[in-house]
């Protein structure tokens, strides 16, 4: 069984392999090339067959003349009547002049002769000529072979590599444009998901997102019985866009729908219609579309839709987005050109639903935009439990615990917890993961990899222990602010150290829960000021939070006196690249006034409650450098309990008290059932004596 499996897991994780060596298109490229390279060489450097030298074009007078005077040593004549003279060394500068005479220089003469015939006389009279006064004869070769091969590479060999490129391109060889080579390119590369497929994803794997799983449902419900829509007149909506952070399950839940229908489920990425070619991506929508409706009922799923469906009005620049505005415009035409029961429907996923086209957005192309948010505490708790199944737990793993600790994390965020807790449980030894090894995996992710090798001097520590503890004691002391977990002057990352709280997961934020915040993040920069009468760079981050947390209730929430009920927020993007801003320079200025105004108000207020609580900070800073890391508990017994309960808290109580109910319904409902079987089996027992009883009296 064992064995199965790992076969099974290799041939997931195989990639498909084409013919071993390449196979024969392999070599035709090989070929391909190297006649290429050859021909070009040729070209370049020449006939290796011509003589290397002076080269001189002449009359045939001009040639006889140097005949007969000696300074010619061979002739070499073709049939086509092609003279070449090969001029004697010590008669070169007669011929070509004295520049590069020498014994070793060569020399030839071109020219063309009348006839052979007339010619060989010549020579023959010339010969006896000069053996009569005892001179060299002239040595004359009559070629009649034509250099054929000269003539094949330079008439018939571009031609044929030619042809035989665009066999090449044609035939796919270099992976262009994937199936059908270069004449493929503008097909769909969309996967299809097989509805037989056994390891496939349902609405089982997929936790929390109940709003977002009703929605994707009642489209595959449609898909399996559309009678059941259509005989009162309802019409299934065209598109579903899902909108959502980064990690929140779009794709995952897209994977579910593919593997609940019972329909062909056409997957692509947004980026695959992007090609160096131009009218490519168009071509490649019409295909998608084509293929689908050829297969109907179908779904097309395009995630990241924002490559191809950007807006039109942003950044335009001209000539660079001719391609994509072409594909989006063949995309607009095709989701609106198929009738509403035609049965293919549109699933799409993106996280920047605010570039997208309006024209996109509209009803009758995406009907509805589903909303994938991050989890909440209880979806978050449903989340643990499908990523721990694998994971062997100890007895000390708590999920409520575990859901508390991690507010704002997406699905992705605590699948890479739960798999980070159990490398660092291998990496200690255990044989489980404990609740510790989760603690240190959260730590691990938020804060970076603990730096302990770090040196610091004493001054240093003093003055982060200073620090940290200002945020922990102001933290404790407010109301709104987040509840502090642990502090601790261990670096990690880029900090020197980290102060972990649990966020409040507010549905709606008031004035008062961001002035605890801002003066919460003003505590470490407030200790620093107030106790050891220094400003450091450590304050950084807290300062940068700060001041956008000031600037956005100011400019953005409308929480300022001065600026009461106005709000400067640009939900559709139009000045993100522009120059301008919404508002003139006064109101610039007086936006930054009210802005320093909030931070100096809450500094001082940051000030005076360490004032105020002046002991208690100095103990948890004694605790810092002596121990590094303090917990909430610590903080507890030098400052006492805080009188406020946190959300969280609430929170657990209400699906506790909302999980208690259910079950008492329930087991409400059991009753009566258990009730009328107990007393069937009584009515049955009590027929059996009767019937027994009857026997005995008439035996």
């Amino acid at each position: 069984m064992a064995d199965k499996d790992n076969k099974k897991q290799r041939r997931l994780f195989q990639q498909p392999q084409g013919p071993k060596n390449g196979g024969p298109r392999r070599w035709l490229g090989i070929i391909l090339y190297t006649a290429a390279f050859a021909l070009m060489g040729y070209y370049f450097l020449g006939n290796p067959k011509e003589d290397t030298g002076t080269s001189k074009d002449l009359t045939y007078t001009k040639l006889k003349a140097y005949i007969e005077v000696g300074a010619i040593e061979k002739i070499v004549v073709t049939d086509d009547l092609q003279a070449k003279a090969t001029v004697r060394p010590q008669n070169y500068s007669v011929v070509f002049g004295t520049q590069g005479a020498g014994e070793n220089a060569k020399g030839t003469l071109k020219t063309q002769v009348p006839s052979l015939e007339e010619f060989s006389k010549y020579i023959d009279e010339v010969n006896a000529s000069r053996k009569q006064k005892n001179e060299a004869a002239v040595d004359v070769k009559f070629d009649k072979s034509h250099d054929y091969w000269y003539l094949i590479l330079v008439n018939v060999l571009p031609f044929v590599l030619i042809v035989l490129f665009f066999v090449y391109l044609s035939r796919g060889i270099g992976n262009m444009g994937g199936p059908g080579g270069i004449f493929g390119v503008g097909k769909a590369k969309a996967q299809i998901f097989d509805k037989d497929k056994k390891d496939k994803v349902t609405f089982k794997d997929v936790a929390g997102l109940y709003g977002a799983k009703q929605e994707v449902q009642e489209i595959v419900e449609f898909l399996k019985n559309p009678k059941k829509y259509t005989e009162i007149g309802a019409k299934i909506p065209k598109g579903a866009l899902l909108v959502g952070p980064p990690g929140t399950g779009k794709t995952l839940l897209a994977k579910a729908v593919a593997g609940e229908a019972d329909v062909p489920f056409f997957s692509m990425s947004g980026s695959d219609f992007v090609e160096m070619f131009v009218g490519v991506g168009a071509s490649r929508v019409r295909d998608l579309f084509a293929q689908a409706k050829a297969k109907a009922p179908a779904i097309i799923f395009i995630d990241e839709i924002d490559a191809v469906g950007r807006s039109r009005s942003r950044g335009v620049t001209t000539g660079s987005n001719d391609e994509r505005e072409s594909t989006l415009n063949q995309l607009l035409t095709e989701m609106d050109g198929f009738g509403t029961n035609s049965g293919v429907i549109i699933l799409a996923a993106t996280n920047r639903a605010d570039v997208l086209d309006s024209a996109l957005l509209r009803a009758g192309r995406f009907d509805r935009q589903i909303h994938v948010e991050l989890p909440d505490l209880q979806e978050r708790k449903e989340v643990f439990q499908v990523h721990l199944r694998p994971i062997k737990l100890d007895d000390s793993v708590d999920l409520d615990f575990l859901s508390k600790q991690t507010p704002g994390f997406s699905g992705a965020d605590i699948a890479n917890v739960c798999n980070e807790a159990a490398l660092i449980a291998a990496r200690g030894g255990r044989k489980k993961v404990t609740k510790q090894d989760f603690m240190d995996a959260v730590d691990r992710i938020v804060g970076g990899l603990e730096r302990k090798n770090k040196i610091m001097t004493e001054d240093e520590k003093r003055s982060i222990a200073f620090h940290e503890a200002g945020h922990a004691t102001i933290s404790w002391m407010l109301r709104w602010a987040n509840p502090l977990v642990k502090v601790t002057i261990v670096p990690r990352g880029m900090a020197l150290g980290a102060a972990w709280y649990l966020p409040e997961e507010r549905q709606l934020t008031n004035e008062e829960h961001i002035l605890d915040e801002l003066c919460s993040l003003l505590g470490g920069r407030a200790a620093e000021q107030l106790f050891l009468n220094q400003t450091s760079t450590g304050a950084l981050n807290d300062l940068e939070r700060a001041t956008k947390q000031a600037y956005a209730m100011v400019a953005f929430y409308g929480m300022s006196d001065k600026l009461k009920d106005v709000s400067f927020y640009d939900s559709t993007g139009r000045y993100e690249y522009g120059l301008t801003k919404p508002y003139s320079e006064q109101t610039a200025t007086l936006i930054d006034t009210e802005t320093q105004r909030i931070i100096a108000e809450q500094m001082a207020r940051a000030k005076q409650i360490l004032t105020e609580h002046a002991e208690g900070h100095h103990q948890l800073a004694q605790m810092l450098i002596e121990h590094e890391v303090i917990t909430s508990e610590d903080v507890e017994r030098v400052l006492g309990p805080r009188p406020w309960k946190s959300r969280g808290d609430e929170l657990l109580e209400v699906n506790a008290a909302i999980a208690e109910a259910e079950y008492a319904k329930a087991k409400k409902k059991r009753a009566p059932r258990k009730k009328k079987t107990e007393e069937a089996q009584l009515n049955t027992e009590e027929n059996t004596q009767t019937t027994q009883a009857n026997e005995e009296t008439t035996a």
